[in-house]
C-alpha cells in the first residue's frame, strides 16, 4: 500500500484496497474521533482506538477486526512531520480517514458564561452531533468567547461543545459524575488516572456555573490538552487563578510517545 501524499484530504478505506483519496461527500457521522499529531508523537491512540471501534459496535459498524485493519493502515498513514489533526470517521457506507492541519493550538480559554442546554441526540458517541455542537461553539464566540458549557436540566455543568469539564476544589480534582450524559473523554481519563496514581483526591460532583465561580477550572481535549478558563464571558463570575495547570500542561504535552513504525507491505 502506497502512503498518501501530506496533505489535506479525505481517504476512504476497503480491506482490498486499504486508503484511497476520494472526493468529499456529505454522508451522516455515526462516529467521529480525532487527536493532535504532533512531528509524529501522539497521546493515548490506543485509547482512542478502543474507544472508535467500540462506538462503531454500538451502531452496528464493521466488525471489530475490520477495525482494527482499517487502524493498521490508517496509522501507517499519518504524517510523522508536522502538526495534524486526524479524524477516524464511520458513515453508513464508508470507514474513513479525514487528514488535517491542525489548528493554532491554545494555553488558556475564555468561556461563554451562558450555559446551554445540552443540544446532543447521542451524548456519549461522539459524532452524530458535531454539526450541533460547532453551532453552538459558533454562537459563543459571536459573544467574544471560544468555548459554550452545556448544562443539563437543573443547570449542573456537564461539559463543553468540544471539551470535557474540570475544576478544583482545594486539593480535590473534580469532574462531572459518569452517570449524567457526558462523552467518555481520553485526556480526562489521562488526567484523572495520573491524579490517582499521584495521591491527589479526585471526586465526582455536580456543580452549576455559578459554583464553578472563582476554582480553577480546565477545558481538555485531545487538541489543546488542558486550558485554564481565564474568563467567563457575558457573567458576573470571576475566573480563579491556574495555579496548578501550567505543570500539568508540562506533563501532558510529555505524554506524547512516538506513533508506531509502518509495517512493511507483504
Amino acid at each position: 500500500m502506497t502512503r498518501p501524499a501530506l496533505a489535506e484530504g479525505l481517504l476512504t478505506w476497503s480491506p482490498r484496497a486499504g486508503l484511497r483519496p476520494v472526493a468529499d461527500a456529505d454522508e451522516p457521522l455515526l462516529v467521529a474521533d480525532s487527536w493532535l499529531v504532533r512531528d509524529g508523537r501522539v497521546r493515548g491512540l490506543d485509547r482512542h482506538r478502543e474507544r472508535f471501534v467500540r462506538s462503531c459496535g454500538e451502531c452496528d459498524g464493521p466488525p471489530a477486526y475490520r477495525l482494527v485493519e482499517f487502524w493498521r493502515d490508517m496509522t501507517a498513514a499519518l504524517p510523522r512531520t508536522g502538526a495534524w489533526f486526524p479524524r477516524v470517521e464511520l458513515t453508513p457506507h464508508h470507514v474513513r480517514l479525514r487528514l488535517r492541519h491542525a489548528p493554532p493550538l491554545g494555553s488558556a480559554v475564555e468561556v461563554w458564561a451562558v450555559g446551554q442546554p445540552d443540544p446532543r441526540a447521542v451524548p456519549r458517541r461522539k459524532g452524530p452531533d458535531l454539526d450541533t455542537l460547532a453551532r453552538l461553539r459558533a454562537r459563543a464566540v459571536e459573544a467574544g468567547a471560544q468555548e459554550a458549557v452545556l448544562v443539563g436540566p437543573t443547570g449542573v455543568v456537564l461539559e463543553a461543545a468540544t471539551t470535557s469539564v474540570l475544576w478544583w476544589e482545594d486539593d480535590t480534582l473534580c469532574l462531572p459524575p459518569p452517570r449524567l450524559p457526558v462523552l467518555p473523554g481520553v485526556t480526562l481519563a489521562l488526567i484523572q488516572e495520573r491524579a490517582e496514581r499521584s495521591g491527589i483526591r479526585v471526586a465526582h460532583r455536580e456543580r452549576t456555573l455559578a459554583e464553578l465561580a472563582d476554582r480553577e477550572v480546565w477545558l481538555v481535549n485531545a487538541l489543546h490538552g488542558i486550558r485554564p478558563v481565564t474568563r467567563w464571558v457575558g457573567g458576573p463570575a470571576e475566573a480563579g487563578v491556574a495555579v496548578r495547570a501550567p505543570e500539568w500542561r508540562e506533563w501532558l504535552d510529555k505524554a506524547m510517545e512516538p506513533l508506531p513504525a509502518p509495517m512493511a507491505p507483504l
